[in-house]
């Protein structure tokens, strides 16, 4: 057999072939580009609402389930916190008149659930007044026939050492007890208020000390 001659190639075909090459790169450039910004826009998201939800070691104190915001009602706070307020609709003093502490959890990390049972078993405050209210996940007060939504230092019933416990349950409980609604599906967040602390760090801002703070047991769930 005769091989064939080697057939000539025109300068339209490797024209068309160099453009197929050049506009596949730039498909996969954009490609990558778009991948790259979405990879950003969704890490910054999820960064701004962990700060905003959650803050950080520069804008909170986790002591336990609860945490503190250090600059609430501060005029000067940082945008983190302002946001996070913001979001709350809370219009909390300054942390050098009062503190606030909020849980979602109980104290082994569990989700506040109003399908349990819990026991909040609290020590004396060295401050001028504090309460404990009961909301869910939104920051709305739980909707009850007996219109208890919280508890303080005025009302709650305590041993002799100044102790306390509350228990949070759908069912009518002897002693201090805060209803958690009937909607078994429902999250919920405690917050403790605690006003005028009569002990303060070199800025002013009231301190509470860890072991003051109202432990949060779980106790069933149905």
């Amino acid at each position: 057999m005769t091989a064939l001659p080697n057939m000539p190639v025109s300068n339209a075909q490797t024209h068309n072939s160099l453009w197929r090459d050049e506009g596949s790169t730039s498909m996969r450039a954009l490609g990558y580009f778009i991948g790259a910004f979405a990879v950003a826009l969704i890490l910054g998201i999820g960064s701004a609402w962990y700060m905003i939800e959650r803050g950080s070691m520069l804008t909170t104190t986790r002591i336990g389930p609860w945490t503190s915001w250090l600059s609430e009602g501060n005029p000067n706070a940082d945008p983190y916190t302002r946001a996070h307020l913001a979001r709350s609709g809370r219009l909390p003093l300054s942390s050098t008149a009062a503190r606030y502490f909020a849980a979602s959890t109980d104290s082994s990390g569990g989700r506040l659930s109003a399908a349990c049972e819990y026991t909040i078993a609290g020590a004396p405050l060295n401050a001028r007044w504090w309460s404990i209210a009961l909301y869910d996940a939104r920051g709305s007060i739980v909707p009850n026939p007996s219109n208890r939504y919280s508890f303080n230092s005025e009302e709650a019933i305590r041993r002799s050492d100044g102790s306390y416990e509350i228990h949070v349950s759908q069912k009518v409980r002897p002693g201090n007890w805060l209803p958690n609604g009937d909607d078994p599906d429902r999250n919920l967040t405690l917050l403790l208020r605690v006003y005028g602390p009569r002990e303060t760090d070199v800025s002013g801002i009231g301190q509470i000390p860890a072991e003051s703070l109202p432990k949060i047991e779980l106790k069933r769930c149905e």
